[in-house]
């Protein structure tokens, strides 16, 4: 019995170290948030963010921080309560088209530029639905930089 918990606990002990070793996607979570230099608040701030759901790639983490990685290759620390896990990308081609439906042949709604942020809201294997302001329409996953 005992060989048992003993085994139990080191396969989730180790399945929790490849989990927290992976790369990630999250957004943050306010308007108002700071990438530091190092993981504690004693760090000096290197970028101050101004956009709500902007998605980044966390990559490493210590305690309560998290390093993170943006669309910009910018790399530094933000606090654990400052992220949050909804979905979200930046279009990362110079100009998409956002669709009604999931087809090339269905209605064309807008052009989204270089650089746009779009929650989202459904995905399938090679599109996304997006909404950005008061548009909601469908775009293809290669242009889209976050997580789907």
């Amino acid at each position: 019995m005992i060989k048992i918990a003993i085994l139990i606990f080191f396969f989730f002990f180790t399945s929790m170290n490849v989990l927290i070793a992976d790369e990630y996607f999250l957004t943050l979570k306010y308007n108002k948030v700071n990438l530091r230099q190092g993981p504690s608040k004693d760090y000096p701030i290197k970028i101050f963010y101004k956009k709500k759901y902007l998605p980044v790639l966390v990559f490493d983490n210590s305690d309560n921080f998290r390093k993170i990685k943006d669309h910009e290759n910018n790399t530094g620390w933000i606090h654990v309560s400052q992220l949050s896990r909804k979905k979200a990308v930046i279009v990362d081609s110079d100009q998409i088209v956002m669709f009604k439906n999931s087809t090339i042949f269905s209605k064309p709604l807008v052009l989204l530029e270089k650089g746009r942020l779009c929650l989202i809201l459904k995905c399938n294997d090679d599109w996304c639905k997006v909404k950005s302001d008061k548009y909601s329409g469908w775009v293809k996953k290669e242009n889209l930089w976050g997580n789907f």
